[in-house]
């Protein structure tokens, strides 16, 4: 039986990467972690580009593609309840991360990629929202629409286990890592999900639930835990925080302006596949909605970004090439400051204006509005 040391030997995660294909060109194990070292060999590409999907399940490209897409085509109710469990686990995780400090995992382990590899490995993170996104996708539908329940059991298992195993697969997380993320997220979630139907009814009808939301948050960011060392995990929190905060203002905006109404049906509701017109208004929802994400992006970043640096009698351009550390302490407020002011409008453009224009457009979708 396997103790807990065992499963934090890099020995384990080399052996089950080993078993799904990989291999070194020497044939012994390889002394490098870098991802350019040219020191392994891919001997079965199904495994390596099923793992390198997975992955991307819980990078950032993947929550910043599925989360607008989820909101305009699909269900905000379930999307706003999504969103708030996957920032209390993630910040959680992230800070988790960061005062433990255990380092990821070093020789024999051959390292397939060195994005995240500035990062701690303890927990994993993408372990933990492997859990979080299927599961609370599947708790807060199971009984607002009908569907075949085992079937979505069965995908979000699937999920979850293609996700940590392409974190051992790509050698950026020991085995304990991965069942500490499951587990952590376990224990978060237990108590969150019953009440996370308050704590949306709460923040899209409370008067001073904005206030809140930005109050806690910047706070929560102030606040973050000293890691020791410069890591983009602070950043990647922030942006997270902020993508919640501004989601739930829009929500917040539209319900308080009246805009949103009780819908006619009660749950749960009949899944209906999509009519040639409804799939082109969301292709085209899709299309727009995007393009106007990018346009958001591009321009509070940039504005944000100088905006900052002006207060802070900082170059703008001198500070964007300045070295990344815990010292360089108005680089650090500037790029904080312009992750969450961008992400925060992205979020609320996603909730609010898109939507809107959606509606002058005639193309927005009929239950939008109603999903309180």
């Amino acid at each position: 039986m396997l103790s807990l040391s065992d499963l934090k030997e890099p020995e384990l995660v080399w052996k089950i990467q080993k078993y799904f294909g990989v291999r070194t060109k020497t044939g012994k194990s390889s002394t490098s972690n870098e991802e350019s070292d040219n020191s392994y060999v891919i001997t079965n590409k199904f495994w390596y580009y099923l793992f390198v999907f997975g992955t991307a399940l819980g990078d950032e490209a993947f929550y910043s593609s599925f989360i607008p897409f989820w909101f305009w085509n699909i269900d905000g109710a379930v999307g706003r309840r999504v969103v708030l469990i996957w920032t209390i686990v993630m910040y959680i995780g992230q800070a988790v991360k960061d005062i433990i400090r255990w380092p990821r995992p070093g020789p024999p382990v051959v390292r397939l990629q060195s994005k995240w590899s500035l990062e701690y490995g303890m927990p994993s993170t993408h372990a933990m929202v492997a859990v979080a996104f299927p599961f609370s996708f599947l708790l807060c539908t199971v009984n607002r629409y009908q569907y075949n329940i085992p079937l979505g059991l069965v995908i979000a298992v699937l999920w979850c286990s293609v996700v940590c195993l392409s974190r051992l697969y790509l050698g950026m997380h020991s085995v304990l890592d991965i069942v500490a993320g499951l587990g952590l997220t376990v224990l978060i979630m237990t108590p969150l999900i019953p009440i996370v139907d308050y704590l949306d009814n709460y923040l899209l009808t409370d008067p001073t639930s904005p206030f809140l939301l930005l109050v806690v948050s910047i706070l929560m960011i102030v606040y973050y835990p000293n890691s020791g060392k410069w890591t983009p995990t602070r950043g990647d929190t922030a942006m997270i925080l902020s993508v919640c905060v501004g989601i739930h203002c829009g929500a917040w905006l539209n319900y308080q302006l009246g805009v949103m109404t009780t819908p006619d049906l009660t749950p749960p509701y009949p899944i209906m596949w999509p009519s040639y017109t409804m799939l082109g208004c969301t292709i085209l929802r899709t299309i727009i909605g995007f393009a106007l994400v990018l346009l958001t992006r591009a321009v509070s970043k940039t504005a944000s970004y100088n905006f900052i640096c002006a207060l802070l009698k900082e170059n703008a351009d001198v500070l964007k090439k300045s070295d990344n550390s815990l010292s360089n302490k108005h680089k650090t407020i500037v790029d904080l400051g312009c992750k969450y002011v961008t992400c925060g409008m992205i979020g609320f453009n996603a909730l609010y204006f898109i939507p809107q224009l959606f509606r002058y457009l005639r193309i927005e979708r009929p239950t939008f509005f109603t999903e309180i």
